[in-house]
């Protein structure tokens, strides 16, 4: 299981999570014991280059996602790609890893898409 996080920068377990899903610099990838396996740029269409976010991660070999918000959008894409999505407001990714792992945060679901996007 891979699990994609995104983030401000490249520190790993300490780094924070970034605020906007599609608009991060980075994604911290781990995996189901919270250790990081990979940490990209985000080259998709958001930051200048192509696809979109959920293609970037499916790509990467992305199962879950874990973040702080997300639009409804994004949440469709993740689902036909085949990604569980999971939305908590944490600052780390050790953070958010453990509210994963101990089952503090529920799956989300278009009820959950930031307030921004639903307009």
């Amino acid at each position: 299981m891979k699990i994609a996080i995104p983030t401000n920068a490249k520190l790993g377990l300490d780094d924070e999570v970034a605020v906007h899903f599609g608009r991060c610099a980075t994604y911290t990838f781990i995996d189901e014991n919270g250790k990081v396996v990979e940490i990209i740029d985000n080259t998709s269409e958001h930051m200048g280059g192509k696809g979109l976010p959920p293609e970037l991660l499916k790509t990467h070999g992305s199962d879950v996602l874990l973040c702080v918000d997300i639009g409804p959008r994004a949440i469709d894409l993740c689902a036909k790609f085949g990604i569980d999505v999971y939305v908590i407001k944490e600052r780390t990714v050790k953070g958010i890893f453990e509210a994963w792992r101990s089952n503090k945060i529920k799956k989300a679901g278009i009820q959950n898409a930031c307030e921004e996007h639903r307009r």
